[in-house]
C-alpha cells in the first residue's frame, strides 16, 4: 500500500512540475529546468517521459558544445589582438 501511495505522489508531483515548467516557458522562471525535473520524476513510470528527458539532455549537450566552441574561438581572437 505504501509503495502505491509513493508512486501516485511521484506521478502527481512530476505532472505538476511538468505543467509548471511549461507555464514558465512564457512566464518568468526556469522553465526547461523544471520540465526536466518533472520528466525525471515521471521517467520511472512512463517510457515517453524517459525518451523526452533523453532528448532534452541531448539538445543540452549539443548546446554546450556549440557554446564551448564559440567561447574558445572568442578567446583565441582576443589573445591574437594582444
Amino acid at each position: 500500500m505504501q509503495k502505491h501511495v509513493k508512486r501516485v505522489a511521484r506521478i502527481i508531483a512530476g505532472f505538476a512540475l511538468l505543467l509548471a515548467g511549461i507555464a514558465m516557458l512564457v512566464l518568468p522562471g526556469p522553465g526547461w529546468v523544471t520540465i526536466a525535473l518533472g520528466l525525471a520524476m515521471l521517467s520511472k513510470d512512463f517510457p515517453w517521459a524517459r525518451h523526452a528527458l533523453d532528448r532534452i539532455k541531448e539538445v543540452g549537450r549539443k548546446g554546450l558544445e556549440i557554446a564551448r566552441g564559440w567561447w574558445e574561438r572568442r578567446r583565441a581572437k582576443s589573445s591574437d589582438a594582444l
